[in-house]
This record gives C-alpha cells, structure tokens and sequence, in this order.
C-alpha cells in the first residue's frame, strides 16, 4: 500500500486546493452553488484521484486514477480561466496558479508514463 502524501503530485495538487478555497473566498456570492463551487470540487479532485489510486492493487489501477486526476486537471484550468475572464481573480493571481498547475500536470503525465511501463 502507498502512502499518497509522499506523493510530490499529491503534495502539489493539495497546495493548489488550498490557495483555490482561499481565493474563491472571494467570489460573488451569487457564485457559490456555481463557480465557487465548481473549481473547488475541480482542485480538490485531482488530490482525491491520486489518494484513491494509491491505495490500488496495481500500477495500472493506480495510472488509470491518475489519467483521471490529469482529467480534473484540465477542468480545473477551464475554470482557472472563466474566473479570470469573469474578473474574480486577478491577472498576477491567474497567472501563478495557471503556472503552478501547469507543473503539477506535468509531473501527472511523468508519473502516468512510470506507471504504464512498470
């Protein structure tokens, strides 16, 4: 059995999920059945596919989860740029998230690729 913290890709979509529940704090409050919401759920399940992959039998199991986490990823920075182009996050805000998310996906296709091989 994994320990999903020790995962770097764990450890990094935990910290986007964190900063996204802080900066969705303030978002219209007619939001927050909608955007609010949606990106948070988004974030936050890319950490949640990785957990529940770890815990797998195989590494195949364990790569279809994180195939799923990339999927929630991309959603995520659908809804990264929706906010942005609704004004609720700022440019300086978009552009560091959209750059730490960028490497986080990254590092989900590296550890999919590894998974695959093995």
């Amino acid at each position: 059995m994994r320990d999903f913290k020790k995962f770097e890709v764990w450890q990094l979509s935990h910290q986007l999920t964190l900063k996204m529940y802080t900066l969705t704090k303030n978002f219209p409050k007619e939001e927050i059945f909608g955007l609010t919401s949606q990106i948070r759920r988004s974030f936050a399940s890319i950490g949640y596919n990785i957990s529940e992959g770890s815990g797998r039998n195989s590494d195949k199991e364990f790569a279809n989860f994180i195939n799923i986490a990339l999927g929630s990823s991309n959603e995520a920075e659908n809804q990264l740029v929706l906010a942005k182009d609704l004004g609720y996050i700022n440019e300086n805000d978009y552009q560091s998230l959209l750059e730490e998310l960028t490497i986080l996906k990254k590092k989900l296709v590296t550890l999919w690729n590894k998974l695959k091989t093995n």
